[in-house]
Protein backbone atom coordinates (compact mmCIF):
# COMPACT_ATOMS: atom_id res chain seq x y z
CA UNK A 1 0.00 0.00 0.00
CA UNK A 2 1.28 3.43 -0.84
CA UNK A 3 1.59 5.97 1.99
CA UNK A 4 -1.33 8.06 0.71
CA UNK A 5 -3.66 5.18 -0.11
CA UNK A 6 -6.75 4.77 2.05
CA UNK A 7 -6.94 1.46 3.86
CA UNK A 8 -9.39 -1.02 2.45
CA UNK A 9 -12.21 -1.75 4.85
CA UNK A 10 -13.07 -5.33 5.54
CA UNK A 11 -16.06 -6.53 7.54
CA UNK A 12 -13.85 -7.13 10.60
CA UNK A 13 -12.23 -3.70 10.30
CA UNK A 14 -15.64 -2.04 9.94
CA UNK A 15 -16.97 -3.87 13.01
CA UNK A 16 -13.93 -2.80 15.03
CA UNK A 17 -14.32 0.76 13.80
CA UNK A 18 -17.99 0.84 14.79
CA UNK A 19 -17.30 -0.71 18.19
CA UNK A 20 -14.75 2.05 18.81
CA UNK A 21 -17.19 4.75 17.69
CA UNK A 22 -20.04 3.33 19.79
CA UNK A 23 -17.71 3.07 22.82
CA UNK A 24 -16.60 6.66 22.46
CA UNK A 25 -20.00 8.20 21.74
CA UNK A 26 -21.85 6.17 24.38
CA UNK A 27 -18.93 6.37 26.84
CA UNK A 28 -18.96 2.63 27.46
CA UNK A 29 -15.43 1.19 27.25
CA UNK A 30 -16.69 -2.40 27.63
CA UNK A 31 -19.21 -2.21 24.78
CA UNK A 32 -19.03 -5.17 22.38
CA UNK A 33 -20.03 -5.75 18.75
CA UNK A 34 -23.30 -7.25 19.99
CA UNK A 35 -24.25 -4.40 22.34
CA UNK A 36 -27.62 -2.91 21.45
CA UNK A 37 -27.57 0.85 20.87
CA UNK A 38 -30.86 1.37 22.73
CA UNK A 39 -30.00 -0.82 25.69
CA UNK A 40 -26.67 1.01 25.99
CA UNK A 41 -28.50 4.32 26.43
CA UNK A 42 -28.36 5.54 22.85
CA UNK A 43 -30.68 8.30 21.70
CA UNK A 44 -31.16 10.49 18.65
CA UNK A 45 -28.24 12.77 19.56
CA UNK A 46 -25.80 9.88 19.90
CA UNK A 47 -27.12 8.34 16.69
CA UNK A 48 -26.29 11.57 14.86
CA UNK A 49 -22.82 11.56 16.43
CA UNK A 50 -22.24 8.01 15.17
CA UNK A 51 -23.36 8.80 11.63
CA UNK A 52 -21.35 12.02 11.65
CA UNK A 53 -18.21 10.05 12.38
CA UNK A 54 -19.04 7.53 9.69
CA UNK A 55 -19.55 10.35 7.21
CA UNK A 56 -16.10 11.73 8.07
CA UNK A 57 -14.48 8.31 7.62
CA UNK A 58 -16.32 7.08 4.53
CA UNK A 59 -16.93 10.45 2.87
CA UNK A 60 -20.56 9.52 2.25
CA UNK A 61 -23.92 10.56 3.63
CA UNK A 62 -24.78 7.82 6.14
CA UNK A 63 -28.44 8.11 7.16
CA UNK A 64 -29.10 8.22 10.90
CA UNK A 65 -31.97 5.80 10.31
CA UNK A 66 -29.37 3.05 9.81
CA UNK A 67 -28.35 3.28 13.48
CA UNK A 68 -31.97 2.81 14.50
CA UNK A 69 -32.60 -0.02 12.04
CA UNK A 70 -29.32 -1.84 12.79
CA UNK A 71 -28.69 -1.09 16.48
CA UNK A 72 -25.57 -3.16 17.15
CA UNK A 73 -22.11 -2.38 15.78
CA UNK A 74 -22.08 -5.82 14.15
CA UNK A 75 -25.40 -5.31 12.34
CA UNK A 76 -24.57 -1.75 11.34
CA UNK A 77 -21.14 -2.81 10.05
CA UNK A 78 -22.72 -5.26 7.61
CA UNK A 79 -24.85 -2.51 6.09
CA UNK A 80 -22.07 0.09 6.06
CA UNK A 81 -19.69 -2.41 4.47
CA UNK A 82 -22.24 -3.34 1.80
CA UNK A 83 -23.22 0.25 1.01
CA UNK A 84 -19.94 2.16 1.47
CA UNK A 85 -17.23 -0.52 1.20
CA UNK A 86 -13.95 1.25 1.88
CA UNK A 87 -12.72 3.58 4.55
Amino acid sequence: MTPNAAPVATPAVTVDLLVDIFRDVLRLPDLTAETDFYEAGGDSLTAFQITGRLQEIFGADVPVSLVFAYPTPLELAEVVEADYGTA
